[in-house]
This record gives structure tokens, C-alpha cells and sequence, in this order.
């Protein structure tokens, strides 16, 4: 193997380079965007200015630069440097490049920077084959993923990685880099300011597409026209959200979405219900969060809120899209705009823990049925009271397991319907008390 296995290796240069590419930043300083991350004395323009690196993963989302501060690693690190891709690199091939990486270690006392491009598209075993050679200090790992590496980079090897993280790039970054771009188009053509503004605004925030689309509108210009924004609305007729279905920005979204009914504000739910139906999201996903949040953040401040979510998740399977996007609208609206409660969630992880803890205590025998008669014999069902022959339909007897205290695991909250249920409990803990207090009198008396 060759001390440098270059990015773009070829036997002669290509005539048709994209515009993405000849664009792309020859030296650090031409980086945009991301001014406070490689700022003079910052941790990885220190890496890159002295080289001396440990292993770091680039996390940020398409085209904002992971790849292009890779590159510019290579071409100024007198360390060995190899660039590869999860998605064509097979693990016979990195073992082979694993053990090279080892032997130049110890012949010529030289690390190999490894750029894994995508490197979540590793499986586990795959990027388990990084760790000892990281450990041993035969390779720096320089990893670039559009995906949170908390969950796609194993935790052994993320904890030997720094973490940089690249924002989305702001529509002023990206006008910065057309108007760089500009000048690399062919035959003279030029842009005014309305089109590049356009452009910036229909990227999402990806450097790498509005390069892309600024190139696919120069094809149909003549030498030395200037490109306008309606001929760049023309052209351009792809969606520009920024939305990943299997990937952290749908978890992201989704969040947003409840926790703005939770903090009943139905405009920006509203907002987010629409950012992922017009990227494609499922909408019987949609529907289920909403179910849950019938339950979790309404309950029984308004109990017609699961009723509600119940009937819209019946019109959204019976619609399909678009149409149950108003039928999803009118389930967020309700949900936002009803009373909050959260006690039922409370009182279910109360009841939870405990009977994780007690979950070996027998059930009272008074309240067991004793279908046989050696149940029976045994004192299956003594003692029960059934309710409905006693007046007010109640006769107070306990119904936890003898070694626990009664629990109260749910106490209503004083929004909406909740204030009747607490009005019901306080009438029932009143016929408790009555019950309770003759028992006493009547043992005293014996």
C-alpha cells in the first residue's frame, strides 16, 4: 500500500468535474459556516495546524463540510492517509488495511489517519475491528456521519473519539459559498443576488445541493447570462425539507410535535405536524403519538381526548393522505387546545415500581374466587364484601397484599374533568372513613 491512498485516484484527470467539487475549499480558512469550531487555537484547527491528531468523528448533517475538512486534512498531514467508505469498504478490506496500518507502526514509527466516510453504515462487528488499532495507536480514526454517534458509533470506540459537531448551514453561508461558486460556472454566466438568495433558501441548509442546483440551472443559460430567481424556480421542483425518516431529525420533529401540545400552543404544533407530512412521514406514526398524547399528557383532565384520538385514527387509516391531513389537524388542535394532566402516567410508573418490588406477595384470600370446594375449605373468597349489597354500593375492605400499606398512586389534577373525578374520591374516601370509624366504635364497645 502506497503511504497516501488519495480520494480522487485515476490515471487521468476527469474533464467534467461537478461544480460541487471544483467549489469545494482549498485550504481552512475558505471553510464556511463553521467559523467557531475551527477558529485559531480551537481543538481541531489545533489538530490540523500542528498534526497531531487523536481520533474524532465529524457529525453533522449533508454538505456541511465533514468531508471537505477530511480532505484538506490529507492534503497537509505528513502522516499515511487512507479514505474510506462504509458503504463500498467490505471487512476483509479493512482488516487488510488494519494490519498494514500495525506494520507501519512499528517499521516506520508512523501513524495512518483513516477517514471512514458514513462510518454509521459500519454494523457493530465492522466497527469493532477499529478498536484495537485505535487503542494501540496504529491508526487515528476520523469518522463523518449525518447520524447522532451516540446511537450509530459503538460506545467502545466513541469513547476513545472526540465529537465535532457541524450545524446545518445558515442561508448566509450558503449564499457565500454560490457566490465563490459563481465564478467557477462556464461560459461567463452570472447570478444576481435574488437567485443565490433562493437558492440558499431551497438548499435546507446543504451546501452540496445548492451547489448542485445552482449547476443544473447554469446548463440551459447562454454565455454571459445572469441567472434570475424565477429561472431558478423553474428548474428547481424537488421539496427542500431536510427530513429523515429512520434517522435523528425524525425524533426530533416528533418531539417538537408533542411537547408543543404538551405546552398547548397549537400554532407551532401546527407547524410541526406539517414540516413531516410534507417530508413524507407516515401518518399513521403520526397518529399513534397522538394517541399516546391523549393519554400521557391530557388523560382524564378531558376524557373524550382518547375518544377523539380513537376516531381520528380510524379516518386517518379509512383516508390515507392527503386527505386525513385535516383530520390530523383537527386531532392537534383538540389535544393542544385541552386541559393537561399527567397523573395517570404518574400513577402507572408508581403502580409499576412497586409491583416490581412486591410482585412476590400473594393476592388477599378474601378477595380470591374459590371455584372448587377445597378453595373454599382453604378460606378462598371468606370474608368478601360485595360491594352492590351494601348501601351506596360500598363496604370498605382491603385490596392490597397483606404485607404492603394502601398506596395512593393517583391524585387528580385540578384542570378540567379531573376536578369531578377528585369530587368522586373524596365522596368514596368519606365512606372509608364513616365505615372505618363504626368498625372502631363497635370494637371498643366489645
Amino acid at each position: 500500500m502506497s503511504k497516501q491512498l488519495s480520494f480522487l485516484e485515476s490515471s487521468s484527470a476527469p474533464t467534467d468535474i461537478p461544480l460541487a467539487e471544483r467549489a469545494r475549499p482549498g485550504n481552512l480558512d475558505d471553510i464556511v459556516g463553521h467559523e467557531k469550531l475551527l477558529s485559531a487555537g480551537s481543538l481541531l484547527e489545533s489538530m490540523i495546524h500542528s498534526d497531531n491528531y487523536s481520533s474524532f468523528v465529524l457529525w453533522g448533517p449533508p454538505g456541511t463540510g465533514k468531508t471537505t475538512i477530511a480532505r484538506l486534512i490529507e492534503q497537509n498531514t505528513s502522516h499515511a492517509f487512507c479514505a474510506l467508505s462504509a458503504v463500498l469498504t467490505k471487512i476483509g478490506e479493512v482488516k487488510i488495511l488494519m494490519e498494514e496500518a500495525k506494520n507501519r507502526l512499528y517499521r516506520e514509527n508512523k501513524k495512518t489517519l483513516v477517514f471512514v466516510d458514513e462510518i454509521h453504515r459500519f454494523n457493530k462487528s465492522q466497527q469493532d475491528a477499529f478498536l484495537p488499532y485505535v487503542e494501540s495507536g496504529a491508526i487515528v480514526l476520523i469518522g463523518a456521519t449525518t447520524e447522532n454517534p451516540s446511537f450509530e458509533v459503538i460506545s467502545a470506540l466513541l469513547s476513545r473519539c472526540h465529537v465535532f459537531v457541524l450545524e446545518q448551514l445558515s442561508e448566509e453561508s450558503i449564499t457565500r459559498i454560490l457566490k465563490r461558486a459563481v465564478e467557477q460556472l462556464p461560459r461567463d454566466l452570472k447570478a444576481d443576488d435574488e437567485a443565490l438568495r433562493v437558492l440558499a433558501e431551497k438548499s435546507g441548509g446543504d451546501g452540496r445541493k445548492a451547489l448542485n442546483n445552482l449547476e443544473l440551472v447554469s446548463r440551459g443559460m447562454t454565455r454571459g447570462e445572469t441567472i434570475t430567481a424565477e429561472q431558478v424556480l423553474q428548474s428547481i421542483s424537488q421539496r427542500s425539507q431536510f427530513y429523515d425518516k429512520q434517522g435523528e431529525e425524525h425524533y426530533n420533529l416528533i418531539s417538537a410535535f408533542q411537547k408543543s401540545i404538551r405546552g398547548s400552543d397549537p400554532q407551532a404544533a401546527l407547524y410541526w405536524l406539517a414540516r413531516m407530512l410534507e417530508s413524507g412521514e407516515d401518518p399513521m406514526y403520526i397518529t399513534r403519538r397522538l394517541v399516546r398524547i391523549a393519554t400521557e399528557d391530557v388523560g382524564l383532565a378531558d376524557p373524550q381526548a382518547i375518544v377523539q384520538a380513537m376516531a381520528i385514527k380510524d379516518s386517518v387509516h379509512f383516508l390515507g393522505m392527503p386527505e386525513a391531513s385535516t383530520a390530523l389537524t383537527q386531532l392537534t388542535i383538540y389535544l393542544a387546545t385541552a386541559p393537561k394532566s399527567n397523573t395517570t402516567e404518574v400513577a402507572w410508573f408508581g403502580a409499576r415500581d412497586d409491583a416490581r418490588d412486591t410482585g412476590h406477595l400473594k393476592v388477599p384470600l378474601h378477595i380470591c374466587n374459590a371455584p372448587t370446594k377445597l378453595m373454599k375449605d382453604l378460606g378462598y373468597n371468606k370474608g368478601y364484601k360485595y360491594s352492590h349489597a351494601y348501601d351506596n354500593g360500598y363496604s370498605y375492605q382491603r385490596y392490597f397484599p397483606d404485607n404492603i400499606e394502601e398506596k395512593s398512586y393517583y391524585t387528580p389534577s385540578p384542570y378540567g374533568f379531573e376536578k369531578e373525578i377528585q369530587r368522586r374520591l373524596d365522596w368514596w374516601e368519606s365512606l372509608k372513613s364513616q365505615q372505618m370509624a363504626k368498625k372502631a366504635d363497635a370494637a371498643d364497645d366489645l
